[in-house]
Formats: structure tokens, sequence, C-alpha cells
């Protein structure tokens, strides 16, 4: 996600030309969160087979997503090549929590629906991140805001788990896509304007990002093509 505790008093040339180095630790970013996006695939492809596993399993595999994300990527943190298998690690167990939803839409013969989903997805966050990169409005202020938010999302997703409220739900998931738009706004200015320390950090973050909006724009998309 974000760096929540960073100072951003400091001036950290928002909207000016990106320095040669900016630009290399941008290229490396993205060039991890693709290899991510590829890691997270061929976790769903190679679990597939399995989904009645998966879902029996599921509590487990999002333990094991936690454990990588919260102590397995903050202990490697500074070491590399460590923090890039727990990078892939935890990004292809994101893919494999994802079977379940997969395996409901090729089963109700939608599957075009999770490729439009993808590419829906990375129009979006493509121009997320490039309004992010060329605006000169200083977007480092809503890191504490869009946290307290994702809280207070994240409650609410808890007590409609009990209510079962469609209708919820849908409001939740709009709430979802539109915080993590904003995300992906302020992390991509964060890692243009050299808020993280490695590119498997600022990968991690945008992944997150992309992966909330995909799994929300999947769902919309699942939904439309009901009939």
């Amino acid at each position: 996600m974000a760096l929540y505790d960073r100072d951003y008093t400091v001036d950290r040339g928002v909207g000016t030309t990106l320095s040669a180095s900016r630009v290399s630790f941008l290229k490396k970013t993205y060039q991890l969160l693709a290899l991510s996006m590829v890691m997270a695939a061929l976790g769903a492809y190679l679990t597939m087979p399995f989904v009645e596993q998966v879902v029996q399993f599921r509590w487990v595999i999002f333990g094991a997503e936690l454990l990588v994300l919260f102590f397995g990527l903050g202990l490697s943190r500074g070491k590399p090549g460590l923090n890039m298998m727990m990078l892939f690690l935890f990004t292809f167990l994101t893919g494999v929590s994802l079977v379940p939803l997969f395996a409901m839409y090729i089963s109700a013969g939608k599957a075009a629906v999770i490729g439009n989903a993808f590419l829906s997805t990375s129009i979006l966050f493509g121009a997320l991140s490039i309004f992010a990169i060329n605006s000169k409005t200083d977007f480092s202020s809503w890191g504490k805001p869009l946290f307290i938010t994702l809280i207070v999302i994240l409650v609410i997703s808890v007590i409609n788990i009990f209510l079962g409220n469609g209708m919820l739900a849908v409001i939740i998931n709009a709430a979802v896509l539109l915080l993590f738009g904003l995300f992906t706004i302020y992390d991509t200015q964060n890692i243009a304007n050299g808020a993280y320390d490695s590119p498997v950090d600022a990968a991690v973050s945008l992944y997150i990002d992309f992966l909330n909006m995909f799994t929300v724009i999947l769902q919309f998309l699942g939904l439309s093509s009901d009939d």
C-alpha cells in the first residue's frame, strides 16, 4: 500500500521533470509489476484444476498472503533477491485466491469477462498513473484519509457479511473501486517523487491497487453480463 509514516513536508519536486534516476526507478517498478501479474496469472492457471481444494483452504491461502505481505516482505526489505522472491510468492498466492472467482465465471460461460476486466483495469490504472506522474498537484496528504477510509470500508464489509444486503455490497464495491483508484494516484506520485527505497516495495503498492480494482471491475462486468 502506501508509506503513511513518511515525512512528506520535504519538497520532492511534485510536477517537475523526473530525474534520470527516478525514471530508472519507475521503469524497474513497472517491470516488477508486470512480472507480478505474470506470477499471479501463473498461480491461477496452475491451481485452476484444483478449485475445490482452493475453496476448502481459502482461509489458509488468505492467511499465507497476509503472512508474506506483512512479515515476509517486511523482513526481506533491503535484501535484494529475497525481497523479490517474497513479492512473487505474494502475487502467486493472490492468483491462487482468485481461482474460485475465475472458475465461477468460466463455468457460467463468461470466461471473456475475465479478459475484459483485465483490459479495463489496465486502461484505468494506466490513465491514473499517467495523471499522477504528470500532475502538478501534491497528493502526499492523501495517505491518512485514504487509510482511514479503507478501515471504514473493511468494517462495513464485515458487517454486511452478516446482513447479506446485495445493494450495500454493490455500494461497497463501488467505494473500493474509487478508493483504490485514489490510492493508485497517491502511490504512483510517491514513487515518482522518491518516497520508496526499493522498486519491490513500490511494485507491491501498485500491485495491491491494481488487484483490488481488477476484482471489483470483474464483479461489475460479471453482473452486467447477467440476463
